[in-house]
C-alpha cells in the first residue's frame, strides 16, 4: 500500500526536531506532528525584570495573567508553572494523553517546541563510562553530540573542575558573565579547593544552552533577569526555533494541533491515527518515530504492542535549597543571568554522584519565597527584600535508578503512573544536605535552615528508560537504534529509550541519541549516509 510520507515524527520538542534534521537532510519526505498551537497571547517582558517591576503599569498581565493564571495555579510545584506566558506549554498534556497518576507529578507538553519552551537550559554529555550502560559505543554518538551542541548554541566553556564532567567545551563558547554572589562562592572554592575536594565535591561553571554570542535571529544573553518569564532575545534554546529552520525545506511538512490517538502497525506500512480541527485522519509512512515525551510515547507504544504488564521508569529524586552569603548582606538586587551560573558534582556514599546548579533569585517574585518562611506575608516580604540580595538558590538531582516509578496501560487505555523513591533516597538526601551545608559554609555561605526541600516524585521532569535500548531487547524494550521490539518500523527517540538515567541534565543526550537514530534510519531507507 502506498504511503504519504517516508517518516512521520510525533512530537516537536528537542527529540522530535533532532530526529527530523538528518531525515530531511537525506532528502526524505518527513511529516512532523504535535498537539500544540502556535498561538500565545502574551510576549516576554521587553525591559529588565527589575525595571519592569518598577515602571511597567501592565506587569499584572505577564505576572498574574488576564485569566488569573498565576493565582489559579498557586499550588503548582514550581514558579514556572504559574507564569502566564508559559500556560500553553503545560496545558492539557495529562488529559489529552490519558495519563493518571498516583504519588507522581506528571509534567509534559503539547506545545510547539515542547518543554524546551520553559526549561533550565542545563546540558551535559555522558562520558564513555556512563555510556557503557548503553548498547552502543561512545564513538557511535560522538558526531551527534557535536552536531546537536553546535546547532543549539552552548555557553560555559572554561578550564575548571567540571570540564571533564560536562564534556562539552570543544563545542561551547565562553560562559556568560557571573554575578557578584556567584563570584564570591567561586573565589571561596578556589582558595579552599584542596579542603573542599576532600569532601567529595567539585564546583565549576554551569554549561547551558544559552547564547553568549549573537547567532542569526537569535541574540546573545543580556542578563536582564527575565529567564523565568521568557527571553525576548531568544538566547535560550527552544526546539521551536529549530522547527522554523525545518519548515524551510520543501520535503518537510509540519502539522500542528494534531493529537495522535494510536499507532497502526501493519504489513507494508505504518500509520498514526488522530485528529485536529479538520477532523480525524489516518496518516501513513514507511517508518514512524515517537518523540512525544517519555509518558506520551510510552502510552502509544504500550497500546500498539498490547502489553499488559507494568514497565519501570527512571526519574531523578531532586531537592531545592537556599544559600545565604552573610558578607553580602545588604547587597541590592541587580539584573543578572537567571539560569545556572555555578554547578557542582557531589560524590555519594556507596558510589554514584549528585548534580546540582546555583541560580540568582532576582527574576523570581519575592512572593515565591515568602510562602515558605514562618512569617506573616507582610513581614516576610519586608524581610526577604533585605535578605534575597545576598542569597542564591540551588538544586540537586540524584541518579534515576533511585526511583521506583512504574507505567502501565489500563483496560480503558489510560497510562497509569505509580511514583515513588527507593528507601535509600531519604538517607542520601540527608547526606547531601549535611555535606552541602558544610561545604558552602567553608566558602562563605549558609544553607538556610529548613530550606532544603525534597521534591515529590516527578517534579524533576527527568523521565526516562521506560522502553530502554538493549543489545538483546524483549517485549517492552527497544534495540540499539530505538526500534520497539515486536513493532518493526516504529521507533522511540525521546527519553523513553534511554538505557539509563544519570543525575546529569539529560536533554542534550536525548537530542544526540535522536540524531544518531535518525541518521541510521536515513541510511537504512536511502542506502547512503549524508
Amino acid at each position: 500500500m502506498s504511503t504519504d510520507f517516508d517518516v512521520i515524527v510525533v512530537g516537536s520538542g528537542p527529540a522530535g526536531v533532532s530526529s527530523a534534521f538528518p531525515l530531511v537532510d537525506a532528502g526524505l519526505k518527513v511529516l512532523l506532528v504535535d498537539g500544540g498551537s502556535d498561538e500565545r497571547s502574551l510576549s516576554p517582558p521587553s525591559k529588565p525584570y527589575l525595571t519592569s517591576r518598577a515602571v511597567d503599569e501592565d506587569q499584572w498581565e505577564w505576572m498574574v495573567g488576564r485569566d488569573y493564571h498565576a493565582l489559579r495555579n498557586i499550588n503548582a510545584v514550581s514558579p514556572k508553572f504559574r507564569v502566564p506566558i508559559h500556560a500553553p506549554v503545560f496545558e492539557g498534556f495529562n488529559a489529552t494523553n490519558k495519563i493518571k497518576t498516583n504519588n507522581f507529578v506528571a509534567i509534559g507538553s503539547l506545545a510547539r517546541g515542547g518543554l524546551s519552551n520553559a526549561w533550565g537550559c542545563g546540558v551535559a554529555r555522558l562520558s564513555s563510562e556512563e555510556l557503557s550502560n548503553y548498547p552502543f559505543s561512545a564513538s557511535d554518538i560522538e558526531r551527534s553530540y557535536a552536531e546537536v551542541s553546535s546547532r543549539m548554541g552552548i555557553s560555559g566553556a572554561v578550564d575548571d573542575d567540571l570540564s571533564d564532567y560536562f564534556g562539552l567545551d570543544d563545542w561551547a563558547t565562553p560562559p556568560i558573565e557571573m554575578d557578584a554572589l556567584h563570584s564570591r562562592l567561586m573565589n571561596g572554592y578556589i582558595k579552599k579547593k584542596s579542603k573542599i575536594s576532600a569532601m567529595g565535591i567539585r564546583l565549576g561553571r554551569s554549561r547551558v544552552a544559552v547564547l553568549g554570542q549573537d547567532r542569526a535571529k537569535r541574540k546573545s544573553c543580556e542578563q536582564t533577569g527575565n529567564c523565568l518569564w521568557g527571553c525576548q532575545r531568544r538566547a535560550q534554546y527552544s526546539a521551536s526555533d529549530d522547527l522554523e529552520l525545518l519548515k524551510q525545506h520543501s520535503n518537510f511538512t509540519y502539522k500542528g494541533g494534531f493529537i495522535v490517538d494510536r499507532v497502526i502497525h501493519t504489513k507494508g506500512y505504518r500509520a498514526i491515527e488522530g485528529g485536529d480541527a479538520s477532523g480525524y485522519q489516518t496518516l501513513k509512512a514507511r517508518k514512524i518515530i515517537l518523540a512525544a515525551g517519555t509518558l506520551a510515547s510510552t502510552r502509544l507504544a504500550l497500546q500498539a504492542i498490547q502489553l499488559d504488564k507494568a514497565l519501570t521508569m527512571q526519574a531523578c529524586p531532586t531537592a531545592a535549597f537556599i544559600l545565604w552569603l552573610p558578607a553580602a548582606m545588604g547587597t541590592q538586587r541587580v539584573p543578572t543571568f537567571g539560569l545556572g551560573q555555578l554547578s557542582f558534582a557531589l560524590s555519594l556514599p556507596g558510589g554514584g554522584t549528585g548534580f546540582g546548579s546555583l541560580f540568582n533569585p532576582t527574576g523570581i517574585p519575592i512572593a515565591e519565597f515568602s510562602r515558605h518562611i514562618p512569617f506573616r506575608k507582610r513581614y516576610g516580604i519586608d524581610f526577604l527584600k533585605t535578605l534575597l540580595g545576598s542569597c542564591v538558590v540551588g538544586n540537586i538531582f540524584l541518579p534515576g535508578h533511585l526511583s521506583t516509578a512504574t507505567l502501565s496501560l489500563t483496560t480503558s487505555g489510560d497510562l497509569n503512573v505509580e511514583g515513588g523513591y527507593r528507601d535509600e533516597v531519604t538517607e542520601l538526601m540527608g547526606f547531601a544536605e549535611q555535606r552541602l551545608r558544610k561545604v558552602f559554609w567553608n566558602i562563605g555561605a549558609l544553607l538556610l535552615p529548613k530550606s532544603f526541600t525534597i521534591g515529590e516524585p516527578g517534579t524533576d521532569i527527568h523521565y526516562a528508560s521506560s522502553l530502554p535500548m538493549r543489545t538483546h531487547p524483549v517485549l517492552g524494550e527497544t534495540n540499539r537504534f530505538g526500534e520497539i521490539f515486536g513493532l518493526d518500523g516504529v521507533y522511540i527517540s525521546d527519553g523513553a529509550c534511554l538505557s539509563f538515567l544519570t543525575e546529569k541534565s539529560h536533554t542534550l543526550t536525548i537530542m544526540a541519541n535522536a540524531d544518531r537514530i535518525a541518521r541510521r534510519l536515513a541510511l537504512e531507507i536511502t542506502g547512503s549516509e549524508k
